[in-house]
């Protein structure tokens, strides 16, 4: 016996008729957040790369919190989390979340104190 699924996205918002009509909303969702992600990585505004929040750039923080965002999309709608129990959900989605915080605090402490020890160091830049 098939289990149905779901018919609609953005909590009810968007509503549809069959699986076709909404893999095609979701596909265009994507779309969207990847083309706000290629046209701010083409035109580089000059108030977002300017400004330096913990230690990196704003346009590469709303780089990764879209990833994030597109990463969580397609788990919950391609692989079907929103039918799932609540605690399972939790541990898919959160764990990778926190993994890449983790991973980005650990990449910004690091490049921060490479960075010093070239600057202010007895090392050289030699590349």
């Amino acid at each position: 016996m098939a289990h149905a699924h779901k018919l609609e996205i953005f909590r009810g918002l968007w509503k549809f008729k069959n699986n076709t009509q909404k893999i095609w909303g979701v596909l265009a969702f994507l779309t969207f957040i990847t083309a706000i992600e290629v046209i701010l990585g083409i035109i580089k505004p000059e108030s977002l790369t300017g400004t330096s929040v913990l230690g990196m750039k704003l346009l590469n923080w709303i780089f990764i919190i879209l990833t994030l965002v597109k990463a969580y999309y397609i788990a919950w709608d391609f692989m079907h989390l929103r039918d799932e129990k609540s605690a399972f959900r939790r541990a898919i989605v959160w764990t990778p979340i926190f993994l890449v915080l983790y991973l980005t605090f650990i990449l910004l402490t690091e490049a921060d104190y490479i960075y010093n020890v070239y600057k202010d160091g007895f090392v050289t830049w030699n590349f």
